[in-house]
């Protein structure tokens, strides 16, 4: 006999609806629609395609693509729905989006009746046990999958396994829908495994369901199923009863279908009563043709050639017999039909994907191309900036070069500037210490002379050598000024004496200052500031560091700074001239600034004259 597949009752509710927002949980609607009967489910899908279509981003949206493919697949357009399906891309290789593209080309890969090959097993029991790894909400539609590729390869017990795993992990198991056709599942089974306790048991669990929800129609299938399990244990009689309960409540309430007058007629043969079994096949054919059914089955004129058969009637039975055989010609040049279309759209489908292709490659090319042409205008303009540079480069070189010179130049200016400074220096001092020299010899003191004439050669030395550095140790100062200062005692005796003060910390072997800044200040305290006094004369020189500045002190208790002939101003005022230009000469930054004041201490009521020279600490 032949299951019956009649319609579901509108009385069991799904997720339908009436308004569609912008952006919604779409993969929680596909799941639902599992509780939809098949025509609210191909409403929804066609609903959704053309929803989806409308949207500016549709082609990114992975279910534009799956609610597309449906529709194709109903529509009988097998590869380009498969190629929808493909385009779906989710956010990873092991999201949902992926899983749910993956379930949907395997089940349209495995449909057609036909043995699931093991290639083909293997890539489901994978996306299986990925979706429950993952504890994906999908994985329970992987278990009905493996349902199906089961009961395909007639592994009966094992599909059984599966559909029950698939019952109970289903997220809508407790609705009506869901679990009706799981006891029709479960009946199929039993019946393919001629296990009649489990036929019995679900049919009796899909009555009981039936009874609890008030769905007459389940009510009376359940009768229906029961003359399926009575005739395959031979018990015809009741059969038959079961079979007249389902078709006279479809024909009471306007639902007949073909299929039921088709099991009724085959009940009728069991029995032996082949007139009825006429009337019922004839019923099923006339029923067939009014709903202009395109795929016509042989199933009900094979039935009608054995209710002939058993009248004798052999003349119909043979017509009957030709025309089960031309229908079943028609059937397969109407297959052949549609495969030679989906043929002819796999041509189209993959010559517009070979375009794609080309074009795809063109634009790879084209992109190429201007990738390398970046390159090379990236590449030049950074020669040309590296040119550019190189050139400043060169520029700013010559520049310092030519600041450089400068530089050197001034620097050699002011050495000689310095230098010629003290070549004016020295021989004012020369001048001096040979007018010494001279008074000597006047006073006829051979002998002094002499010795006058030794030290002073041994000073002149010493002062020349000097002339030539910049700097010279405060050692050596401190000597060439006690030489100097023995000279001036021999030459007036007894007329002062003196003495050299160092500060504690600071060491003459280590500082450096210019030569003879000190001995001009020394001279006019003994040639201005002791001449024509009444007492014994004191000079003190002192030097101090403080604050990484020299200090240097010389003071005398002279006669002060008086009212003098022209020409000795002129001599005092010539040898600042010069210490100043010196200093001006060596000591030209703003952290090495020098200076000297003269202080006349007669002014304040005391006696002599007080020098403060300070230089920058300079160490050797």
């Amino acid at each position: 006999m032949t299951a019956s597949c009649g319609e579901r009752t509108a009385q069991r509710k799904a997720p339908q609806p009436a308004a569609v927002p912008e952006d919604k949980d779409y993969l929680s609607l596909v799941i639902g629609m599992d509780t939809l009967a098949s025509d609210p489910f191909w409403k929804v899908v066609f609903r959704e395609d053309s929803l989806l279509s409308k949207r500016p981003d549709s082609t990114a949206n992975p279910f534009f693509h799956y609610f597309r493919g449906r529709r194709l697949f109903k529509q009988e357009f097998r590869d380009s729905a498969m190629a929808q399906f493909a385009k779906m891309k989710g956010n990873g290789a092991d999201d949902d989006i992926s899983l749910l593209r993956d379930h949907t080309i395997l089940d349209y890969e495995s449909r057609g009746g036909m043995m699931v090959e093991a290639e083909l097993m293997q890539k489901i029991l994978a996306a299986m046990k990925k979706a429950e790894r993952l504890h994906s909400p999908l994985t329970f539609r992987f278990y009905d999958l493996m349902a199906k590729a089961y009961y395909q390869n007639g592994n009966e017990s094992e599909s059984l396994e599966y559909a029950e795993r698939h019952f109970k992990s289903h997220p809508y198991n407790s609705h009506p829908v869901i679990m009706q056709r799981h006891y029709d599942v479960s009946f199929l089974l039993a019946y393919r495994m001629d296990d009649f306790d489990k036929m019995m048991l679900y049919n009796a669990l899909s009555r009981k369901l039936a009874l609890h929800i008030g769905d007459s129609l389940a009510i009376v299938r359940t009768y229906d199923s029961e003359a399926q399990v009575l005739s395959k244990r031979g018990e015809f009689a009741k059969s038959l009863a079961c079979s007249r309960i389902y078709v006279d409540f479809l024909e009471r309430t306007g639902r007949s279908h073909e299929v039921a007058y088709n099991n009724l007629a085959t009940s009728f043969n069991h029995n032996g009563q082949p007139d009825s079994a006429i009337l019922y096949y004839n019923k099923a054919m006339a029923m067939a043709k009014a709903m202009n059914n395109s795929r016509q089955t042989p199933l009900y004129y094979k039935g009608l050639v054995e209710a002939y058969r058993m009248k004798g009637d052999m003349k119909n039975a043979v017509m009957a017999l030709d025309s089960a055989y031309g229908i079943e010609v028609r059937n397969l040049k109407k297959i052949e039909a549609v495969k030679f279309a989906e043929i002819h759209e796999k041509y189209e489908t993959e010559k517009k994907d070979r375009n794609i292709a080309e074009l795809s490659s063109r634009n790879a090319l084209n992109e190429s191309v201007i990738r390398q042409q970046r390159w090379i205008l990236g590449l030049g303009t950074v020669a040309f900036l590296g040119g550019i540079g190189f050139l400043f480069f060169l520029y700013r070189q010559t520049k310092l070069t030519e600041r450089n010179k400068r530089l050197e130049s001034e620097n050699h200016r002011l050495i000689m500037e310095q230098k010629l400074l003290q070549a004016q220096l020295n021989p004012h001092f020369i001048f001096n210490s040979i007018a010494n020299l001279q008074s000597l010899v006047a006073s006829g003191d051979t002998r002094e002379s002499v010795r006058y004439l030794s030290v002073f050669s041994g000073l002149l030395r010493n002062v020349l050598e000097q002339s030539r550095k910049d700097f010279i140790s405060l050692e050596e100062e401190i000597f060439s000024l006690e030489n100097y200062l023995q000279l001036q005692q021999m030459r007036y005796p007894g007329l002062f004496e003196y003495k050299v003060e160092l500060a504690e910390g600071t060491c003459p072997e280590e500082l450096l200052i210019p030569p003879m800044i000190i001995q001009p200040f020394v001279e006019n305290s003994i040639e201005h500031g002791f001449r024509n006094i009444q007492y014994k004369g004191m000079l003190t020189i002192g030097f101090a560091l403080r604050d990484g500045k020299l200090n240097i002190t010389v003071n005398d208790n002279g006669k002060g700074i008086t009212e003098k002939s022209p020409g000795e101003q002129k001599k005092q005022s010539l040898a600042q001239t010069i210490l100043k230009e010196r200093f001006q000469a060596l000591f030209t930054t703003d952290c090495q600034r020098a200076r000297f004041d003269v202080e006349n201490k007669s002014d304040a009521g005391g006696r002599g004259v007080s020098v403060h020279i300070l230089i920058p600490e300079i160490r050797d």
